[in-house]
């Protein structure tokens, strides 16, 4: 396998959208953008996911890619839901189709979340809440939080508010690879509010880790997994360091020797991988694991996963809405992301628009390939729309498919259980955009 690491490790999308973000090129108007919201509302029983993205963290973590601002000043909080606050009635007023469909996913991410006070977060989410109809038997509430800056009131209030499920940061529990990463995380503060969310009520806990973090090693992080198994987190995102320095200079601080690679890399995440099947987790995709029992596993069997800009979910909504800065909105035919600098964020909401930076109208073959795509990231198949496609694919898969990780049997593709590492270097077998026009400069972190 090290020389197929090794062979496949080139840049390559994550594939949590189709195009993929450098590809957008047609970003709708702003009355093309709602006009694409109320298409999909129209479709019977359709249903959507409200995503809130709090931008604050108190502290640089270098891992991270996210679109955040940091500050200590906890003055910011108020006039940035009041900002929310605002969007969201905009939206209310151009779409009512959003108080009447059924509401099934509402997710806080970041940034962090609970950099906001639990009085700020009930004043966020009570309008909210209280202007939607949440699926009577499927509504999950979920939030990303960092456990150095979360308290119990946090949880409480979020919990009282029909919140479920809870994700802790956490990356690497070992002390050299934290202070690397900027962010010092002793494993008591994890455990604590690991127990507090389920004391309080929290049904699904999940643990995002990184592998190939600057120090890591496969020794170091066979501790930190062993450690995960003993808390016993519902779920777990095992992602993929992204190294990215042309994106984020703070990477930049990172020597090449410091940073495992390669071979070196996957190893890390095969080690964790081991401990966590022998501990009865499922895998699932290419980065996730979960217990039977939790319902991101049970949606394998159920043929309900999903995968869009949050990662695996256990369901599909006809419309993801995003609010907030940077927040990406999706709907079968359209993209569209806000701005990302938060005084234009700001300026926008304040001329009665909608914040929009860009966005991206799916032609019919972007639609057609956006499944192809979903299906390689949540089934390990997909379909050849015909005998034309299924040539092309073939011949540009040849030297995986020899490699034993894809088969093709009659018109589908399947990916083999040595091909799951490889998942996306195979969906670039159904990356039209990316194959007539691969980019010119960096742009994505490595496949492996």
């Amino acid at each position: 396998m090290s020389d197929l690491f090794k062979k496949y490790d080139v840049p390559a999308p994550r594939y949590t959208s189709y195009p993929t973000v450098p590809y957008w090129n047609d970003s709708p108007t702003e009355v093309e953008w709602i006009e694409s919201l109320h298409a999909a509302f129209a479709a019977d029983g359709a249903s959507w996911s409200l995503y809130l993205h709090i931008p604050y963290c108190e502290s640089l973590c270098t891992f991270c890619g996210c679109n955040t601002v940091i500050t200590k000043d906890h003055g910011v909080e108020s006039p940035y839901v009041d900002k929310l606050l605002v969007e969201w009635s905009r939206y209310l007023e151009r779409v009512p189709e959003l108080r009447e469909k059924h509401l099934r996913q509402l997710h806080l991410g970041g940034g962090t979340p609970t950099f906001l006070a639990p009085a700020e977060l009930e004043r966020l989410l009570t309008p909210i809440l209280s202007a939607v109809r949440r699926d009577p038997g499927d509504f999950e509430g979920s939030v990303e939080i960092d456990p150095r800056r979360t308290t119990r009131a946090h949880l409480e209030v979020l919990h009282k508010l029909g919140f479920r499920r809870v994700s802790l940061g956490v990356q690497d529990f070992d002390a050299e690879v934290q202070r690397m990463v900027n962010r010092i995380q002793p494993i008591e503060i994890t455990r604590s509010i690991t127990d507090i969310a389920r004391e309080i009520g929290f049904e699904s806990v999940n643990f995002d880790l990184i592998y190939g973090l600057p120090k890591q090693d496969a020794e170091k992080f066979l501790k930190t997994a062993k450690t995960t198994v003993e808390l016993r987190p519902d779920r777990i995102a095992l992602y993929s360091f992204a190294l990215v320095p042309w994106i984020k200079k703070v990477q930049r601080i990172f020597k090449d020797e410091d940073v495992p690679g390669g071979t070196e890399k996957r190893g890390i995440y095969e080690v964790a991988r081991g401990i966590l099947l022998d501990a009865g987790y499922v895998e699932i995709g290419m980065d996730h694991f979960a217990l039977p029992t939790d319902s991101l596993a049970r949606s394998i069997g159920k043929g309900t996963l999903h995968r869009n800009f949050m990662g695996y979910t256990d369901h599909r909504t006809d419309v993801l809405l995003g609010i907030g800065l940077s927040a990406i909105s999706e709907t079968p035919t359209c993209f569209h992301q806000n701005e990302k600098v938060l005084p234009v964020y700001e300026r926008l909401l304040g001329e009665g628009k909608i914040p929009s930076l860009r966005g991206h109208k799916l032609t019919a073959e972007d639609r057609a390939h956006r499944e192809q795509i979903l299906g390689l990231m949540t089934r390990g198949e997909t379909k050849f729309r015909d005998s034309a496609e299924q040539a092309d694919v073939t011949r540009f898969l040849a030297e995986p498919i020899r490699d034993g990780l894809a088969r093709v049997e009659g018109d589908r593709l399947f990916v083999t259980e040595a091909g799951r590492p490889f998942l996306r270097n195979l969906c670039m077998a159904f990356d039209r955009r990316l194959r007539e026009k691969a980019p010119t400069t960096r742009t994505f972190s490595q496949a492996v």
